[in-house]
């Protein structure tokens, strides 16, 4: 291989690293995109393509192409559908694995390329051999790389990908570290001086080992980082959820009070309705009609406010239920109910309870949220054999994502909470308490929930 070729190979196999590394950028980010994911990977590759192409073109500094295209990734992140903050932190992440990994990849070039170039070779054997020895090194650079990135996603897939400022700050920390070590081994590394060229290995070679082995330090530290905040917000999700479970608790027990006063107010209709009969009867006797036709209106009036209008044969669930209904109905959503409470020891009221809130709860933001068609709640519940079935049909507008990892759906839209998040998490913890499942079903624009619980031998409480 000539000179002149073995510039051209050098331009090409530039060209080819530079398409690589932009479906490399492409891939480990496309994960974290909601909706139709095509059209964002081909602007996320075609802005790390164009910018390293300009590199190539001009004598632009890797930190300002860095710098560029973290920029342009961030203020396209609403395009993306991701937050800005997280976005960011991709960027970052996605550049210093890939620098950590080039740096390890001259120590395998050091040691390559004095195998394969030796002294004395022929100019056009050494130029060959050297091109061979670039092959190589992209090669397990590449593999390298698609092995180190692969398990910084696996620790990112089940992180929060929205940041706070202080939590974005805690996982810069690390790779960005790394960063900034492997443009300083980068600027020491081949020093020319006089016409010679000294390299760092050369004169150390102990380093050869030294700074990969440093490297990997830089990526595990930024493995523990994502990994200690993944558990952080584990455990917050956690709080978050039992905080809200125990806050409906205590919310269905505040009802029951309430229905506790229901049912004395019925009894005591009950008793004192014989000194309304003879009351009537008085009125009647004296021809007062009128003054007889008010006092029958605040009768009917007193007690339709002891009247609840859905009955399902246990209190708790006709306090849950009831109060949905009239929500939805105030709000013009169609409500309909054919659930009916299972006669059996084997069911816990109150856990049956929080089911139905935090599914009749998302039924009603969704439909809240609709623009237009119409608006519809559908409950049933029923028992068959030792299974207890419950079903909320509800209609919606838009597009439902579910995540990855949890299997739950989740909004497309930042900041919205309809048909994900904490409520259907706390319906599953229910349900597995029974042994059961939970199905979510999405046809067109209806939503629907399916919940199985099997009923507990001997009447065993939780």
């Amino acid at each position: 291989m000539s000179e002149a070729g073995f510039l051209l190979f050098q331009k090409i196999l530039s060209v080819v690293q530079i398409c690589l590394y932009a479906v490399f950028l492409s891939v480990f980010i496309r994960p974290f995109f909601p909706g139709r994911r095509k059209g964002k990977m081909a602007a996320a590759a075609l802005i790390f393509a164009l910018v390293y192409f300009i590199k190539v073109m001009t004598p632009v500094n890797s930190w300002f192409c860095m710098i560029l295209i973290l920029a342009l990734l961030t203020a396209l992140s609403r395009y993306f559908g991701m937050d800005r903050k997280f976005t960011l932190f991709l960027g970052v992440l996605y550049f210093s694995v890939r620098n950590l990994c080039i740096l390890s990849m001259q120590s395998i070039n050091f040691f390559t390329s004095r195998q394969l170039v030796r002294e004395g070779d022929e100019v056009e054997i050494i130029f060959r051999n050297a091109a061979l020895n670039c092959i190589l090194v992209e090669v397990i650079q590449v593999c390298l790389f698609s092995f180190l990135l692969y398990f910084v996603y696996r620790q990112l897939r089940r992180c929060e990908r929205e940041l706070h400022a202080k939590e974005l700050c805690y996982l810069l920390l690390s790779p960005v570290t790394g960063i900034f070590f492997v443009n300083i081994i980068f600027q020491i590394l081949i020093i020319v001086t006089e016409n010679i060229v000294l390299n760092l290995y050369n004169q150390y070679p102990i380093l050869a080992g030294a700074v990969p082995v440093t490297a990997l330090l830089f990526y595990a530290g930024i493995l523990v980082t994502i990994s200690s905040y993944r558990q952080m917000i584990g455990l917050q999700e956690e709080k978050k959820k039992y905080f809200v479970e125990e806050q409906q608790f205590r919310a269905i027990q505040e009802r029951m009070q309430q229905v506790d006063q229901f049912y004395t107010g019925i009894r005591q209709m009950k008793h004192e309705m014989k000194n309304h009969l003879t009351n009537i009867q008085g009125l009647l006797r004296t021809g007062n009609y009128e003054e007889m036709e008010q006092y029958i209106a605040k009768i009917d009036e007193s007690m339709g406010v002891l009247e609840l209008d859905i009955k399902t044969g246990n209190a708790v669930t006709d306090v849950i239920i009831n109060d949905k209904c009239k929500v939805a109905r105030g709000q013009g959503v169609s409500f309909h109910c054919d659930f009916w409470y299972p006669d059996s020891e084997g069911y816990d009221a109150y856990d049956i309870g929080i089911i139905l809130h935090n599914l009749l709860q998302n039924a009603i933001e969704a439909c809240h949220k609709m623009q237009s068609r119409e608006r519809y709640i559908s409950i049933s519940g029923r028992r068959k054999k030792k299974f207890f079935f419950i079903k909320v049909v509800n209609s919606f507008e838009g597009e439902i994502v579910f995540d990855e990892e949890s299997h739950l759906p989740r909004s497309t839209k930042h900041g919205e909470t309809a048909l994900h998040g904490i409520g259907l998490s706390n319906v599953r913890r229910e349900v597995l308490k029974y042994m059961g499942d939970m199905d979510i079903r999405v046809k067109k624009t209806e939503f629907q929930v399916t919940v199985m619980l099997q009923e507990k031998c001997g009447g065993d409480r939780l």
